[in-house]
């Protein structure tokens, strides 16, 4: 992690694709980010920082809600939430609403990214991605897919 804490992920490609976002996506696009949450597979808490969450007024926590990764940047007051998608869970139309009822009382401004692996599975989900969102592949990591005309990568205002 970029704080320089080891995580150790049980194998397999959505775990493969979450250390990516870590190790490339954070890096380069999150203005020195932390990482609060993310889920292994098998251990669905496999890290979390509920006090920082707390303290930016984040919903309260279940797994069955929440992205794969989240991370928060202080410097831009910007919280990242990240699905990583191997196999299912693109930010859909659908999933942005809930995601935007969930965090409407967080003090931070959203991101919201979809990433995958490679183009490959990107093009499986790409009719549900939503509007107003962000793309990373892992193949690609010096690029951003920018789902909408307004500017590049940074929080939508009502």
């Amino acid at each position: 992690m970029p704080s320089g804490k080891q995580l150790k992920f049980s194998p397999g490609l959505h775990n493969d694709l979450q250390k990516a976002v870590i190790e490339q996506f954070l890096p380069r696009y999150g203005y020195g980010s932390t990482v609060l949450y993310i889920g292994d597979t098998t251990d669905k808490y496999l890290h979390l920082d509920k006090a920082v969450l707390e303290k930016l007024n984040f919903f309260e926590i279940s797994h069955e809600e929440l992205p794969d990764v989240i991370a928060y940047s202080e410097a831009k007051n910007w919280l990242y939430l990240i699905e990583a998608v191997h196999s299912s869970g693109a930010i859909s139309e659908l999933r942005l609403l809930q995601l935007k009822e969930l965090t409407k009382n967080c003090t931070a401004e959203i991101i919201y990214v979809t990433a995958f692996l490679d183009r490959v599975t990107f093009r499986k989900f790409i009719a549900d991605i939503a509007w107003e969102t962000e793309v990373w592949i892992a193949e690609d990591p010096d690029h951003l897919i920018h789902f909408d005309g307004d500017k590049f990568l940074g929080p939508y205002k009502e």
